[in-house]
């Protein structure tokens, strides 16, 4: 009996550190957009303002700006070293060995800082990741008298953040069971592993944590960050004749992520391990991007918001243009030492061909939208399943089967395997 009392008391403590756990990665991840946002508001829109005041050209702003983040960028790795890991990085080391190393953890929170202050074309669920597993990873250590339980924490965690960075409760779920998010680096495919009907209530817990933090503290304060959603489509004739030809564009698009992925992982193969000239390369080219085509700057988030409500004001060249170019920008970001994550820029990239492609077409836009963000997505993933799991984030669910041939369209576009870093 008392065996039976103290397992029951354990399984209650788990379960009441689950959703504290949850809830604090979600208000943390609500903390973490709501900074960048202020900063970026800071420097990109008030310093700016102030510049142009005293007479400095603002078309020169993202040049200079994106200069002086690379040099900054640069000498912190140099300092500090490679930080954050990416994203697949750690949920496979989670996977693995149920835990994360926490001895980095300000450094992977200032590493994934740094580059979206200065304009990155990243996302910020690299660092976000890593923080939660490693502060997952000492609580359990602080909690040993829980037993085998603890192993949990780090996964548990790893899904609550991921859940509430994305708001995308299933793909949060997934990716930590499968221990990876796509295979866009050369991560090889594995399967999910379905867990024990307790576990599975413990990621549940979190999960629900996660998003009602975000969701409270996003009423109380103000939205902290994430991509807008869509709430209607229209299917029609039209939409289904172009259907796979717009799933193939943004599958065009996909491709060339990975392959003008391998040009840039050459280069920094080239320039060595000279961090601060990778970083201001990295920021030259960003910001030369920025002066011709501003939306390739940022993660998306609020860049999507700007352009759902203004891109009848765009021809379709620039929208298109905008979006292939911003998948250019993210690997050129990446590969050169802006570290960070791609499933946000590379979702922005295809909301721009797709209102491109609604411009030229006539279809309905976020018919559009669905199509060749899923076939971008798709090819960048190589997973169909996860692709449409991760794009509930914007889309209804009643696009699920538009978004799951789109992307498994996206996925069947061959890559070569060295492209994907294999």
């Amino acid at each position: 009996m008392g065996k039976l009392a103290a397992k029951a008391g354990h399984g209650a403590l788990f379960g009441v550190l689950t959703v504290a756990l949850g809830g604090f990665a979600g208000a943390f991840a609500w903390a973490f957009f709501f900074l960048m946002n202020l900063g970026i508001d800071l420097l990109w829109v008030k310093a700016p303002a102030a510049l142009e005041a005293q007479g400095l050209p603002a078309v020169v702003y993202p040049l200079a700006f994106c200069l002086a983040g690379g040099v900054i960028i640069g000498l912190f790795q140099k300092r500090c070293g490679a930080y954050p890991e990416d994203m697949n990085t750690v949920m496979a080391q989670v996977k693995a060995t149920g835990r994360y190393e926490y001895r980095h953890l300000g450094a992977s929170f200032t590493g994934a800082l740094l580059p979206l202050l200065f304009g990155g074309s990243i996302g910020p669920e690299a660092g976000l990741t890593g923080v939660i597993a490693g502060l997952a990873t000492w609580v359990g250590d602080k909690m040993r008298f829980m037993g085998s339980q603890v192993r949990e924490l780090s996964r548990v965690g790893v899904a609550a953040v991921v859940s509430a960075t994305f708001s995308a409760p299933l793909f949060g779920l997934a990716a930590p069971l499968a221990g990876y998010a796509d295979e866009s680096a050369g991560a090889a495919p594995s399967t999910i592993e379905v867990p024990r009907a307790t576990k599975l209530v413990a990621y549940l817990l979190a999960i629900a944590g996660a998003l009602g933090a975000m969701v409270g503290l996003g009423s109380l304060f103000g939205q902290g960050g994430g991509l807008p959603h869509f709430s209607t489509i229209a299917i029609g004739a039209l939409e289904l004749a172009w259907g796979i030809p717009l799933a193939l564009l943004g599958a065009g698009a996909g491709w060339l992520f990975h392959g003008s992925g391998r040009i840039v992982r050459g280069l920094a193969s080239r320039l060595g391990d000279r961090p601060v000239a990778k970083a201001m390369a990295a920021g030259a080219f960003l910001g030369a991007a920025g002066v011709v085509l501003p939306f390739t700057m940022f993660a998306g988030e609020a860049q999507a918001e700007q352009l759902a409500a203004t891109w009848t004001t765009f021809s379709a060249a620039a929208l298109m243009a905008t979006g292939f170019l911003k998948v250019i920008v993210t690997q050129v970001c990446l590969g050169l030492g802006w570290r960070g994550g791609h499933f946000f820029p590379i979702i922005f990239a295809g909301i721009a061909i797709g209102y491109g492609a609604a411009a030229l077409t006539g279809v309905d836009p976020v018919f559009a939208l669905c199509s060749t963000t899923a076939g971008l997505t798709g090819c960048v993933m190589r997973q169909p399943l996860m692709t449409a799991l991760l794009l509930f984030l914007v889309f209804p669910v009643k696009a699920v089967f538009v978004l799951l041939a789109a992307a498994a369209i996206g996925a069947l576009i061959p890559v070569p395997k060295h492209w994907l870093g294999r």
